[in-house]
């Protein structure tokens, strides 16, 4: 099974990793500073992360890519080592998957807006992205995920960027929020119209992940079975965040996700894993519970 399609098509549900940001932040990330520059500086913790959910049973894991792209690297100095850093996270997972598992490059948004509600126009945020995915091919991804996204056109700029560079598998997952008018992205995207619109685009994954703990991207993942025939990606976060004694927390146990996974896939998730606050040990348990 070496390909994302084969593994999907013999095992039925896949099983994805869970957050890097917080096992970054245990091993000594600091505030402020871009995770991506760990590829270079601090590989071993990198690779240490990856590894863990290797052995967790994931059959997907990701990179710590998330922030590789010019624009934002910018902010932290490290722009001129966005190839370096994006060739290098993706290495550093596939030396931890070996055989074992996919390795989907994590893109993530450029973290400023665009035009007409910001001063980046869609020809500098689309070079930026296949800048970032050139790297990432160059590293051996497998596949390529543009997660955390809120802005419509920005997420199809990432897709777009990938299919002019390769025919690698593309997942596009939006983050939504719950008002009191249903899902939408912090943008005004409801799921309805991303689902439609990204597979018209040509996506091969449509999904949800972060902003939303499970039993609410069990909704969403409803909602975008309704409007989409494509595979769906879901990646809730350990529940909503709190902020206990001045430190953000995330509550929901190993246990408690597990236990809502066979609704996530009555639903139509076929790709499960989790965003902040998750650890190896969720992992763990959505791979135990999967296999029942």
């Amino acid at each position: 099974m070496n390909t994302w399609r084969e593994r999907f098509e013999k095992k039925g549900i896949l099983v994805t990793d869970g957050a890097w940001g917080t096992q970054l932040s245990l091993k000594g990330l600091r505030p402020g500073e871009a995770p991506e520059s760990w590829n270079a500086d601090r590989p071993e913790e990198v690779r240490a992360v990856a590894r863990s959910y290797v052995e967790a049973g994931s059959d997907i894991i990701l990179t710590n890519t998330f922030g590789g792209n010019s624009i934002k690297l910018k902010r932290s100095g490290d722009e001129a080592r966005m190839r370096e850093l994006n060739e290098k996270g993706v290495r550093l997972s596939k030396q931890a998957a070996g055989n074992d598992a996919l390795v989907f490059a994590s893109i993530g948004p450029c973290g400023e807006f665009m035009e007409p509600l910001g001063d980046l126009s869609r020809d500098t945020v689309l070079r930026s992205f296949q800048e970032q995915i050139q790297a990432c091919i160059q590293g051996g991804a497998d596949g390529i995920v543009a997660e955390t996204f809120t802005n419509l056109e920005e997420a199809l700029a990432v897709l777009e960027a990938a299919r002019s560079l390769c025919n690698l598998p593309v997942v596009v997952s939006m983050t939504y929020d719950k008002g009191p008018a249903g899902f939408a992205t912090m943008m005004g995207v409801k799921p309805q119209q991303a689902g439609q619109t990204l597979e018209q685009a040509g996506a091969d994954l449509v999904g949800v992940n972060c902003g939303l703990g499970m039993e609410d991207a069990i909704a969403v993942v409803r909602i975008l079975r309704d409007v989409t025939t494509l595979p769906l990606w879901a990646k809730p976060n350990a529940g909503l965040p709190q902020l206990v004694h001045g430190t953000t927390v995330f509550k929901e146990t190993p246990e408690q996700m597990a236990s809502k996974i066979p609704e996530l896939i009555e639903a139509g998730a076929g790709h499960i894993g989790g965003c902040c606050g998750t650890t190896p040990e969720h992992l763990r348990a959505f791979v135990n519970m999967v296999s029942r």
